[in-house]
């Protein structure tokens, strides 16, 4: 019964680790708050302007589809650096595939090139 008790332990501590530090941070807000607040210390910052319009605006959905189209890319590409250390080790076959994953993107990539998805007009 004290093996098994001994492997928890570490479980055990981090948990404890984590209540600590999630219950610091709690107390740390209400410890930095605003005491006395007035409109310009609750005013949002922003570049050094006046905020001059409502917070719940519509934005354009090219800021959405830009930003997807990052995340996408970004996720593609970081498939690239297992894939070049791992080179030697899985040969041919595993040259080939990544080519013709690269080759899927490149084809969408030129897809949404011509559509227009990244022109900001």
């Amino acid at each position: 019964m004290l093996d098994l008790l001994s492997e928890y332990l570490p479980i055990v501590i981090f948990m404890g680790l984590c209540l600590v530090i999630g219950l610091a941070l709690m107390l740390s807000a209400f410890i930095i708050a605003i005491r006395k607040p007035d409109p310009e210390k609750v005013s949002p910052y922003e570049c050094g302007f006046a905020p001059f319009d409502d917070a719940r605006m519509k934005f354009d959905v090219r800021f959405y589809l830009v930003a997807i189209l990052f995340i996408i890319f970004d996720l593609e590409v970081a498939f690239l650096f297992p894939w070049a250390i791992t080179l030697g080790e899985i040969g041919v076959a595993g040259f080939w595939s990544m080519m013709v994953f690269l080759a899927v993107l490149t084809i969408g990539f030129v897809y949404e090139w011509r559509k227009g998805a990244l022109e900001w007009d």
